[in-house]
C-alpha cells in the first residue's frame, strides 16, 4: 500500500494527522510546505495527499494544481480552518476528492482515507458500524459516542488534550479513557486537582524539590511530573494553576525538561498531558489570569463534554449502572415514575449529581423498587404521566428532519460542511444522519 503524504506548515497538526493515520496502520510521510511536498512526491509517488489549504509560500490549492500536473490520478484531500466556498469549488474543479474543516473529525478523516486506499491489515478503522464499545464508559447518546470515537483516535497520538465541560460532567473519566486507549496504558495515570493544592506548595508538588530546598523540606520529593513518567499527567481545573507557574509548565511541555526546586540540574521527563477545566479560558486570558501561549499549547486537541441535560439517552443507563454499583448485589430497579422524574430533571450537577441521587435512593428504598419518594427533593416535581407519541407522529418528525437535510444540501450544492453549518450541527452529526437516512 502506498504511503500518505501529510502537508501542513503547523508542526502540531502534521504530528496529529501523522500519528492518527500511522496508529491505524497506514504508512505516513510529512512535509512542512508545498515545495518540500513536491520534492518528497518526486522521489516516490504517494497514494494520497492530505494538505492544509492556507500555508505560506505555495498554498494547498497551488500544491494541488502542481501535483495533478505530474500525477493526474493522485487523490488529494484538503483541510482548512477557514472554510470558503470559492476555495472548495476551485479545489474540487482541480480534482480534490473532498475538503475537511479544522478541527478535523478523526473518524471522518480515517473513513475518507479508508474509502480511497482501503484498510491496512489489522486496521481498527470502522466506518459502517455505529455499535462500537467503549470499555469503562456508560454511554448511549450519539453525542457522547461521537466524542469517544474521536478520543480513541487521539489517544494513539502523543499530543496534549484539553477537556472542557461543566463540573461533574465526567472530565476525569474521559481523561482516564484516553490514557487507557493509549500506548502509555501500562504506565501511571496521575490525576491532580489544581484547585486543591495551595498556591505556595504548587511548584514543589509539580516539579519536585531536593532536601533543604526550603524550610520544612526534610527530604527530596520527586513531584508530579516524575510520578507520571512514561504515563499521563492529568491536570484537572487547569484554570486554577498559578500564573507564575504557567511559564514553567509551558517549558516542560515544549522541552520535556524540568528543574526541581533547590536544584540547578535539569531533568528529562516523559509524560503525556491531559488538562481539564470548567472555566472559559478565553475569558481568563482576557483578564490576564491565563497565558495565551500556554492555552494554545494545551489546546492542540479539545473535547467539550456535553452536559447531562443535553444527552438524555445516557441518563437511564447511567442510573442503572449506579444502582448496580451501590446496591451491592441486591436487586434494585427504578419504577416508571422514578424514571420519568430523573428524565425530567435538568441535572445541573451532571453525572456527579446523578450518582449521588441514585446512591441516596438505593439506601432509602427498602424494597426492590425505587420510587420517586426515595429521590432527592429537587427531583420530586415531575410529570405524573407522559404522552407517548404514536408511530405516525414519530415518522412525521423523521420526515421533517429528512426534508430539512435535503433542503440544506440542495442550498449548498451538496457540500456537507456548508450544509452542516446551515443546519447548526457538526459535520460529523450530518454524516451520521445521512447514513441513517440512506442518503
Amino acid at each position: 500500500m502506498s504511503y500518505i503524504l501529510v502537508v501542513d506548515d503547523e508542526p502540531r497538526f502534521r504530528t496529529l494527522y501523522s500519528e492518527t493515520l500511522s496508529g491505524s496502520g497506514y504508512e505516513v510521510r510529512s512535509a512542512s510546505d508545498g515545495q518540500t511536498a513536491l520534492a518528497v512526491a518526486a522521489e516516490e509517488t504517494p497514494g494520497l495527499v492530505i494538505s492544509d489549504i492556507r500555508m505560506p509560500g505555495m498554498d494547498g490549492i497551488s500544491l494541488l494544481k502542481n501535483m495533478k500536473e505530474s500525477f493526474p490520478d493522485l487523490p488529494f484531500l484538503l483541510v482548512t480552518a477557514y472554510p470558503d466556498i470559492k476555495d472548495a469549488v476551485k479545489a474540487l474543479k482541480l480534482g480534490a476528492v473532498d475538503y475537511l474543516e479544522k478541527p478535523v473529525d478523526f473518524e471522518e478523516l480515517l473513513c475518507a482515507v479508508s474509502d480511497l486506499l482501503g484498510n491496512p491489515e489489522d486496521s481498527s478503522v470502522q466506518c459502517d458500524s455505529e455499535e462500537i464499545s467503549f470499555p469503562g464508559i456508560i454511554s448511549e447518546s450519539f453525542a457522547m459516542k461521537s466524542l469517544l470515537r474521536d478520543a480513541a483516535r487521539v489517544a494513539t497520538s502523543s499530543v496534549s488534550v484539553l477537556i472542557t465541560g461543566e463540573s461533574g460532567s465526567g472530565k476525569e473519566v474521559l481523561a482516564s479513557f484516553i490514557h487507557k486507549q493509549s500506548s502509555r496504558a501500562s504506565m501511571p495515570f496521575v490525576p491532580v486537582n489544581c484547585a486543591a493544592i495551595p498556591a505556595p506548595l504548587f511548584a514543589g508538588e509539580l516539579f519536585g524539590y531536593v532536601k533543604g530546598a526550603f524550610t520544612g523540606a526534610s527530604g527530596a520529593h520527586d513531584g508530579l511530573f516524575r510520578a507520571a513518567s512514561g504515563g499521563t499527567l492529568f491536570l484537572d481545573e487547569i484554570g486554577e494553576l498559578p500564573l507564575e507557574l504557567q511559564p514553567a509548565l509551558l517549558r516542560a511541555l515544549d522541552s520535556g525538561k524540568i528543574t526541581p526546586l533547590g536544584s540547578g540540574r535539569e531533568l528529562s521527563v516523559d509524560f503525556r498531558l491531559v488538562a481539564a477545566t470548567n472555566r472559559d479560558l478565553g475569558e481568563e486570558i482576557r483578564k490576564g489570569r491565563f497565558r495565551e501561549d500556554l492555552f494554545y499549547r494545551l489546546n492542540v486537541i479539545a473535547f467539550d463534554i456535553p452536559p447531562l441535560r443535553f444527552r438524555k439517552d445516557d441518563i437511564i443507563p447511567l442510573a442503572e449502572f449506579f444502582i448496580a454499583k451501590t446496591a451491592g448485589g441486591r436487586s434494585k430497579r427504578l419504577s416508571p415514575a422514578a424514571e420519568r422524574a430523573i428524565l425530567a430533571h435538568s441535572w445541573p450537577g451532571n453525572v456527579r449529581e446523578l450518582s449521588n441521587a441514585i446512591a441516596r435512593a438505593v439506601i432509602l428504598s427498602n424494597t426492590e423498587i425505587i420510587l420517586p419518594e426515595h429521590l432527592p427533593g429537587s427531583l420530586k416535581s415531575f410529570p405524573l404521566s407522559q404522552d407517548i407519541p404514536s408511530s405516525a407522529q414519530v415518522r412525521s418528525i423523521e420526515d421533517a428532519e429528512l426534508e430539512t437535510i435535503q433542503a440544506a444540501l440542495k442550498s449548498t450544492g451538496g457540500n456537507r460542511t456548508k450544509a452542516a453549518a446551515v443546519l447548526g450541527i457538526s459535520r460529523r452529526a450530518l454524516i451520521y444522519k445521512l447514513k441513517r437516512y440512506g442518503i
